[in-house]
């Protein structure tokens, strides 16, 4: 550009201000912008007042208070605007403040959602220009000139606008699911009123629902039309009847499961073949179970419904156990029973006191007679399952072996009697 059209360019621009600052509606929208921020920040304040826990409103009004102020500011605004076109026949000032407004509010928005530093930086470059030449009525142009850019492969045409649409805001479109998905899943996760199994209840279904939602609005920002899909999809469908059967069977079981309550995350399940563990995760398609030597073993959620196990701690953790050993025939029984049901007593892990049902005391008693000495048993209860992590019973046999060997009570070895029929022989 030369030095004389710069020149002229640039008394061009001084006459039109001059035009402008010289016209009294000028001054009457700049009077309406600063009134609008006025009003909106009294408003903001008034409820601001208004915010706290006692109410769901209240609740809603705290929770929106980072992007209230800017909110109702460009809301006013966007009214003046409106107006200011009709009553007084331009709205340039109060249309570019009203763009301020909406960036304000843009960029109050990036903040209250906490999206981290690298995901505001790219929402701000990419939002904030697409959002002022929009606001500005500039957008549609440069779109149409995209729209014109195209490239054609067979059948399929690729236009330039189009890719852009697909990449800016198909990113936004599944990085927006991302953020709700987490939020909305610990949302839920942290109602109280229900209980743990309806929680991943309905969290499963919301991340299914969303991702649902967000594959169809996907589709949609692709330009794609979903009728054309309808046959594919019911093709689709009879092919995945027959080929992922187990896949739908494990997805049905892991609904029944959180549904009927018959497992639990923490449960301690055994199945016939010998597999045993601690629930750790349910999901729709499998379980994990956590063995006592620390491996995970993923069960198909079908194995729940259709094979039998045991679930230890269903309803109640208390379980029962016995541990068994012998003393020698010339022992004092009773006396043996009082000394073994006392040491067993103080295992910390052991169920016990004069507030405990005296049948979940501990409880010593003869199991039978044998061929070297008198059999006994001690029964206990206690709170979990007597393995891995909980050695109770070995705890139990070690203190059973201590309290015999300082009483004196002998442990009897094998015995056997022979007679010799013949003794000359």
């Amino acid at each position: 550009m030369t030095a004389g059209r710069l020149d002229a360019l640039t008394r061009d621009v001084a006459r039109v201000a001059e035009e402008a600052l010289a016209d009294s509606t000028t001054w009457m929208q700049f009077g309406i912008v600063v009134a609008a921020f006025a009003l909106a920040w009294l408003a903001y304040r008034r409820l601001s007042r208004l915010a706290g826990p006692a109410s769901l409103p209240r609740r809603l009004i705290g929770a929106l208070d980072p992007v209230l102020q800017p909110a109702i500011t460009a809301l006013l605004l966007l009214v003046a605007a409106a107006l200011g076109k009709t009553l007084l026949g331009q709205q340039w000032v109060l249309r570019c403040a009203a763009v301020v407004a909406i960036l304000w509010l843009f960029e109050s928005c990036i903040r209250a959602l906490r999206v981290g530093p690298i995901a505001g930086r790219i929402l701000r470059i990419i939002g904030i220009p697409l959002l002022t030449l929009h606001l500005l009525g500039v957008l549609e142009p440069i779109a149409a000139v995209l729209e014109s850019m195209s490239v054609e492969i067979g059948n399929l045409s690729f236009t330039a606008s189009g890719v852009m649409r697909v990449l800016l805001f198909g990113s936004l479109l599944l990085w927006l699911g991302w953020v709700f998905s987490g939020v909305g899943i610990r949302t839920i996760r942290r109602q109280e009123k229900l209980d743990l199994r309806m929680r991943e209840v309905v969290a499963k279904l919301y991340q299914i629902g969303l991702t649902l939602a967000v594959g169809l609005l996907f589709l949609q920002v692709m330009g794609i039309n979903l009728t054309a899909l309808a046959v594919f999809g019911g093709a689709l469908g009879v092919g995945l009847g027959f080929g992922l059967q187990s896949i739908a069977s494990n997805f049905i079981s892991g609904i029944i499961i959180l549904f009927d309550r018959s497992l639990n995350v923490g449960d301690y399940v055994e199945f016939e073949d010998g597999k045993a563990g601690y629930v750790r995760e349910l999901t729709l398609r499998y379980t994990t179970i956590e063995t006592f030597d620390g491996k995970d073993i993923l069960i198909p959620n079908d194995s729940f419904i259709t094979q039998p196990f045991t679930n230890w701690t269903h309803k109640d953790r208390k379980q029962r156990y016995r541990v068994d050993f012998s003393v020698a025939y010339d022992t004092d029984i009773r006396r043996l029973c009082e000394l073994i049901r006392e040491a067993v007593a103080k295992h910390p892990q052991v169920i016990s006191g004069e507030d405990i049902p005296f049948e979940e005391r501990p409880d010593c008693e003869i199991d039978s007679f044998g061929d070297s000495g008198v059999n006994m048993f001690v029964e206990f209860w206690m709170d979990g399952i007597d393995d891995g992590r909980n050695r109770v019973g070995g705890d139990l046999l070690l203190i059973i072996f201590e309290t015999l060997r300082e009483n004196g009570i002998e442990i009897p070895f094998p015995q056997r009697e022979v007679r010799l029929l013949n003794p000359q022989a």
